[in-house]
């Protein structure tokens, strides 16, 4: 599903206009950049929460050419589902 038909579906379920829902959903993704921008970690009830990670400098290797090189520390973005919607999504596939 596309952002266009994200935008669409939202706006029939909730009756609202599409241009309502596509600016809604503007501000919705830009505060949420805000605070990943301060460092903060959002949680969501009933969905899950985002978490901003920072990983390790560490040492890598070059399969190719045996070179070892050194990867900076960086923080990267994670998501970890809501225990009761992760397990609704694995029965879905089970049928």
């Amino acid at each position: 599903m596309n952002n266009k038909e994200f935008i669409s579906a939202l706006a029939q379920r909730t009756g609202l206009k599409t241009t309502r829902v596509q600016k809604m959903t503007t501000e919705m993704i830009g505060a949420i950049s805000e605070c990943f921008i301060e460092g903060s970690d959002i949680q969501m009830t009933n969905f899950g929460t985002f978490e901003l990670r920072k990983k390790m400098e560490r040492i890598m290797v070059n399969p190719g050419t045996g070179q070892r090189m050194l990867v900076p520390p960086k923080l990267t973005l994670t998501f970890k589902p809501h225990p009761a919607w992760k397990d609704s999504i694995k029965n879905k596939g089970n049928e």
